[in-house]
């Protein structure tokens, strides 16, 4: 069980290449020969392990590792023992994730389930599709008139791709994911499960009940952005709903028709967008936030997790609570709140 076999390096690296790869300085003694192949917490480690640590919250576990090699910064690298070949850097993490990047490539993006590649006999595609040379379809996966999928893209097993639906090139489409009334850019990753440009959640109220309003528009996936397992996406009523350049979405996420996602946004867990939300730019969101339908959040907005969002949010707000405040006076309040109890008593 201690075993994981799921994820194999792509190749080995020396501690010399480590530290021409992140900019490191070594500590007195290091044996740049060193080989890497693995990466590992602190407590995990043994001698072909990077680790690293840029908390002092686990100084106490540096103590006692054996990895080969940590990265670390000059404040923690006098606790590692003489056998771990010390490596200095400024951002630990930023300069653990580079090597595990280059260790672990294939962790990157879903790749094809059946470990396969080429169309698989068991797919269904429409003779009308346009599929580019060096597509990869999983069994079961089903590919509608008109659809057209770029080279290198993945389309995993029981996937659905509808008709006229484009997907751009170098994209991971999940197993079990439906994608219709869409415009997919290169380089997206879909995950399992996802529902994206279904209707738009649309109804007029009348005397004998709620009539279905008509959703015309469709959803707009530019380049980079990765959606995470079970979230759904739905098209727009007139106009389109649109993830910006670069965006990362989160599992479990509700996006709203009309919605319109700026570049390189973050949307954690659980978050629910209402029809007609606006994020900029390089907006994140908190796990489970709510955002009331038609508002802005402004660029570089911060909304702290569980919040519930009801007026429109200015460029670079750090706003928390429900409903949502900026975040100095959410705290204000809370501690009034505290000290009338307190005097109430």
């Amino acid at each position: 069980m201690s075993e994981r076999p799921f994820f194999r390096p792509a190749q080995r690296m020396t501690v010399g290449e480590i530290v021409t790869l992140t900019g490191a300085v070594s500590r007195d003694g290091v044996r740049l020969d060193h080989v890497i192949t693995n990466i590992a917490p602190l407590d995990w480690a043994d001698a072909s392990d990077l680790v690293f640590l840029a908390d002092g919250k686990y100084a106490d576990l540096l103590r006692s590792t054996r990895a080969g090699a940590c990265l670390t910064t000059a404040r923690f690298e006098s606790l590692a023992p003489k056998s771990v070949n010390v490596l200095r850097v400024p951002n630990p993490h930023g300069a653990f994730v580079a090597v595990a990047r280059k260790l672990f490539p294939g962790a990157l993006r879903p790749t094809s389930l059946f470990e396969a590649t080429g169309i698989a006999e068991a797919a269904t595609i429409h003779p009308a599709a346009r599929i580019e040379h060096g597509v990869t379809i999983d069994p079961g996966a089903v590919i509608g008139p008109r659809a057209a999928i770029g080279t290198g893209t993945v389309i995993g097993a029981t996937a659905v791709i509808g008709p006229d639906v484009q997907i751009g090139r170098d994209c991971s489409i999940g197993p079990g994911a439906t994608i219709v009334h869409a415009l997919i850019g290169d380089g997206v990753i879909v995950h399992a499960g996802c529902r994206i440009g279904q209707d738009g959640f649309r109804f007029q109220p009348g005397r004998d009940g709620h009539i279905k309003v008509p959703q015309l528009g469709r959803v707009i996936v530019k380049d980079n952005v990765e959606i995470g397992a079970g979230t759904t996406i739905d098209r727009g009523g007139i106009t389109d709903t649109v993830m910006g350049v670069g965006t990362k979405i989160d599992n479990l996420v509700q996006i709203g028709h009309h919605v319109s996602i700026g570049r390189n946004c973050i949307i954690v867990a659980q978050c629910g967008l209402s029809g007609g939300v606006v994020l900029e730019d390089n907006v994140m969101l908190g796990g489970q936030v709510g955002i009331a339908d038609h508002i802005r959040v402004g660029e570089g907005a911060m909304i702290g997790g569980q919040s519930g969002v009801m007026s429109d949010v200015p460029a670079g707000g750090k706003w928390v609570g429900y409903p949502a405040v900026p975040r100095r006076e959410y705290f204000r309040s809370l501690v009034a709140q505290r000290k009338r109890l307190k005097d109430s008593k």
